[in-house]
């Protein structure tokens, strides 16, 4: 097992943070000038042309079977659901506030551990989760009133990314990182290719199967690799730092797009968003930390005794 190296995996998470809302950043401008299906295509056919070579050569296992693929399937499925979501919602909404409201994800994921998979759930972080949906409703209030329903896109971005994360948890020791993405990335682009191909012509323009303009090829290439290099940077900084310590940090996304967001599109959260996402922002760390000292304490405990055997000494 090679040893942990947190700085490297802080600086990767940190890379992951910088790269995931630039490539949002892409995807904004993009949405006025190319269909969503031809995004979406574009996001994950690049992934596999970048991730099939990379797993090739490093022969990382990819091979699935059985439940296994079944969930590689689904996973693949509420991956574009998601992604499509946040395409969407960066039509309308600044790109602060699209990513902020969409780390309502921690609490849903929270709550569905609880629901479904029977994780326990303190007081303490069921509060946290009020206080973290309700910082979501100040920073949807403004865009609500400007824009409408799609501003609650990007809580269907954080329902299906939770879902998303439950079906990865459920299959992340039978598969390989790398390999699983590349995958994923195959799979996407079998679906969407003949989706896009069936659709075309008939009445849905977002879903139309076009030539994308010459000017915008750059930024399509630029979107696929962003998207990729993001979650490899993910993938490679769980190899280096426990999970522990790099999951407060995927906050620092949040700053990132406010930057993104100011610099290219002069777009700044307004008073009321302001606060909203720095409730979400302390919430969701407060969630994180308790989970933290909650799987530090159960691994102190000493193992329970059994019922008859010899005493120690």
């Amino acid at each position: 097992m090679q040893p942990d190296r947190p700085l490297l995996g802080i600086l990767l998470m940190l890379g992951f943070c910088a790269l995931a809302p630039l490539g949002d950043a892409v995807a904004k401008i993009l949405g006025g000038v190319v269909p969503l299906g031809m995004l979406l295509l574009a996001r994950f056919g690049i992934q596999a042309a970048i991730l099939l070579p990379i797993v090739a050569v490093g022969r990382r296992p990819w091979r699935m079977r059985g439940r296994v693929l079944a969930l590689a399937w689904a996973r693949t499925l509420l991956h574009i659901a998601g992604i499509a979501m946040m395409f969407s919602a960066l039509r309308h909404l600044p790109l602060a506030d699209a990513i902020a409201i969409a780390y309502v994800m921690p609490f849903i994921l929270l709550l569905l551990g609880w629901a479904v998979m029977g994780e326990g759930v303190g007081w303490r972080r069921l509060a946290a989760c009020v206080a973290g949906f309700a910082g979501t409703l100040l920073v949807i209030r403004p865009s609500f009133q400007e824009v409408g329903w799609p501003a609650l896109l990007p809580v269907s971005v954080a329902v299906g990314f939770a879902l998303f994360m439950l079906v990865t948890r459920a299959i992340a020791r039978q598969t390989d990182p790398l390999g699983l993405q590349a995958v994923s990335g195959v799979m996407a682009t079998a679906l969407l290719l003949p989706a896009l191909a069936l659709v075309d012509g008939r009445g849905v323009p977002a879903l139309g199967l076009v030539v994308p303009p010459s000017e915008a090829l750059s930024l399509l290439l630029l979107l696929g690799v962003l998207g990729t290099l993001a979650h490899l940077c993910m993938t490679w900084a769980l190899r280096f730092a426990p999970s522990a310590t790099l999951a407060p940090m995927q906050y620092i996304e949040i700053p990132f797009a406010t930057l993104f967001g100011w610099t290219i599109f002069r777009d700044l959260p307004d008073g009321m968003a302001a606060a909203g996402i720095l409730v979400t922002m302390a919430a969701g760390l407060y969630v994180l930390m308790r989970e933290r000292a909650i799987a530090r304490a159960a691994l102190a405990a000493p193992p329970p005794r059994r019922q008859g055997s010899a005493g120690a000494g």
